[in-house]
C-alpha cells in the first residue's frame, strides 16, 4: 500500500475502555455466531452484512459504496485517495458516497478472526431521521469527507447489536429491522462522524450536490470525462466543482474515473475471463497500451500476470 497519511479512530479513557472492550467481545460474538464462511455472508436483514477472514491479505481494490462499518476484531487498513484508514476493534467506519479504495486485512487468524458488520446506509432513510426534531438546528459541516472513522459509541454498539439479534428471530425481520434500522441511523448522526452522513444526506448542500456527480460519475465511468457536466450536474462553478470533489473523495474526478475503470476491468478479467485489450474498450479506455501502462502503474504488475496471481488467492476482488 502506498504511503499516505494514517487515521486512526481517538482511543477513549481507560474506564470508558474496559467497558467498550466487553461490548465489542460481545459484538464479535454475536458476528461470529452467524458469520462462518470466509468473505462475506448475505444476511435476512435488509442491507445487513457480515464480514469474516482469517487469514491476511494482500493491498486489494474494492469499491465501497454508502455503508456503516463496525469492526469488532482483527484490523484492515483502507486507503482512498491519499490517506489510509486504520479500523481495527471498536472502530466504526463511515462511508457516505461511493468510493474506489484499496484495503487490507493486517491482522487475522483462524483463532482470532478478522470480525464486521455492515450495514448499507439508505440514503432516504436517513433524511428521514433527519427531519426529526432534535436535527433541524443542526447545521452540515463544509469541506466533509465521503469516508471517516472513530470509536464506536456504546449506544450505536447497542443498537447494532439490536439488529444482529433479529438473525436469530428471522420472524421478527420484516417488522422491527427497519425500526432497529432508523435507530442505528440515529446513534450514528448522534455521533462526532454524524456530520459528514448529514452533509451528503442534506439536499441543497454544497457536499449533497456534489455526491449526486459522485453518483453519477460512478453510474457512468465507461463514458468520456467532461469537468463542465459534472459541474452542471453539481450546480457549481467548475473550479469550485473540483475542489468540492477532491475534498469529498480525496481524489480528482479524473483519479476517481481511472480508479473505477481499472477496478471493474479487473473484476471483468478475473470473472469474465475477458483478456486486457477487451476489458480494456469495455471500461472505457480508446488505447490498449495506455491501459497496459496505467494498469501496471496502480496495481504495480501487467494485467495477465495480475489476474492470475489474483486468481491464486480466492476472493481478493470486490466489495470488502
Amino acid at each position: 500500500m502506498a504511503t499516505a497519511p494514517v487515521i486512526r479512530s481517538v482511543p477513549s479513557d481507560r474506564r470508558e475502555e474496559q467497558v467498550d472492550r466487553r461490548l465489542v467481545r460481545s459484538l464479535a460474538d454475536k458476528i461470529a455466531a452467524h458469520a462462518v464462511v470466509e468473505g462475506d455472508t448475505i444476511t435476512n436483514v435488509p442491507g445487513l452484512r457480515l464480514f469474516r477472514r482469517t487469514n491476511l491479505t494482500s493491498c486489494t481494490s474494492a469499491a465501497y459504496e454508502p455503508s456503516l462499518i463496525l469492526y469488532a476484531q482483527g484490523k484492515k487498513n483502507v486507503q482512498v485517495g491519499g490517506s489510509t484508514y486504520v479500523c481495527d476493534a471498536g472502530t466504526c467506519q463511515l462511508t457516505s458516497v461511493d468510493l474506489p479504495v484499496f484495503s487490507q486485512v493486517t491482522k487475522a487468524s483462524i483463532e482470532e478472526p478478522i470480525l464486521a458488520m455492515i450495514q448499507k446506509l439508505d440514503m432516504t432513510l436517513v433524511r428521514e431521521v433527519l427531519s426529526q426534531q432534535e436535527f433541524l438546528s443542526s447545521d452540515p459541516c463544509a469541506g466533509t469527507r465521503g469516508m471517516a472513522i472513530g470509536k464506536s459509541s456504546p449506544e450505536l454498539i447497542g443498537a447494532c447489536m439490536r439488529l444482529l439479534d433479529l438473525l436469530d428471530a428471522s420472524h421478527d425481520i420484516p417488522f422491527l429491522s427497519g425500526l432497529v434500522q432508523r435507530e442505528v441511523i440515529y446513534r450514528a448522526l448522534r455521533s462526532p462522524l454524524g456530520k459528514h452522513l448529514r452533509a451528503i444526506a442534506t439536499l441543497g448542500d454544497q457536499s449533497n450536490r456534489t455526491a449526486r456527480a459522485v453518483a453519477w460519475l460512478k453510474a457512468n465511468y465507461a463514458k468520456p470525462l467532461h469537468i463542465e457536466e459534472l459541474a452542471e450536474i453539481a450546480q457549481m462553478a467548475v473550479s469550485t466543482f473540483h475542489l468540492r470533489f477532491k475534498t469529498l473523495t480525496q481524489m480528482s474526478p479524473l483519479q476517481y474515473q481511472k480508479r473505477l475503470r481499472l477496478h471493474h476491468a479487473r473484476i471483468r478479467m478475473m470473472n469474465d475471463r475477458l483478456d486486457a485489450a477487451s476489458a480494456a474498450f469495455e471500461v472505457g479506455y480508446e488505447s490498449a497500451s495506455q491501459f497496459n501502462r496505467e494498469y501496471r502503474r496502480f496495481f504495480g504488475r501487467p494485467p495477465i500476470r495480475d489476474v492470475k496471481a489474483q486468481q491464486l488467492s480466492v476472493g481478493q476482488v470486490g466489495v470488502e
